[in-house]
């Protein structure tokens, strides 16, 4: 654990970009591996080209949301310091939920709207195309997953952020399989 937390603080952007790239893409990957069991489907849904793509998609995003969080920790201690927020948002559980709702509030939808655009592109479709069903994450997932992010110490909290990536795909991937 002290290499890897050791290596993020060394490399916050190279390790956020690669957390990101390998889990994000394997949440989108495990979903397809869960619903393709007794199929006969290919191992992998994508061609190479788009593999390539998302990988490189995901690496973008774990930028954008390492960039995100150190911002919106930024707009908390703001709020907090010009007596916008109570202390006690600043500290503690309230303080990570209070950074979660902030984080899922002002941050998440870009974010989200940025990453269909991006996925949508790269599949050849144009628009915002399930957006809608990706907001509604941001209430019943992203923000309760946060928390318990924000708990953590700084250094760990993008590494458990792109695992919760895999942990919704599986989430979304079986309830679509239904």
């Amino acid at each position: 654990m002290d290499l890897y937390l050791s290596w993020v603080r060394e490399q916050p952007l190279l390790s956020a970009a690669l957390q990101f790239m390998l889990l994000g893409t394997l949440g989108e990957l495990l979903p397809w591996w869960l619903g393709a069991k007794g199929g006969g489907r290919r191992w992998m849904p994508w061609k190479t080209r788009l593999l390539a793509g998302k990988l490189l998609a995901w690496a973008l995003l774990g930028l954008l949301i390492k960039f995100g969080f150190t911002m919106m920790r930024g707009a908390q201690e703001g709020l907090v310091l010009h007596g916008l927020l109570p202390a006690a948002c600043g500290t503690g559980l309230a303080g990570a939920f209070t950074l979660s709702v902030l984080t899922n509030l002002f941050f998440g939808p870009q974010m989200m709207a940025f990453h269909r655009l991006e996925d949508n592109w790269l599949q050849g479709e144009k628009g915002f195309a399930g957006i809608e069903k990706a907001w509604a994450t941001l209430a019943w997932f992203w923000i309760p997953a946060h928390t318990l992010t924000f708990l953590l110490p700084k250094d760990a909290q993008i590494g458990l952020a792109a695992l919760w990536s895999v942990v919704l795909g599986v989430i979304l991937g079986l309830s679509t399989r239904r």
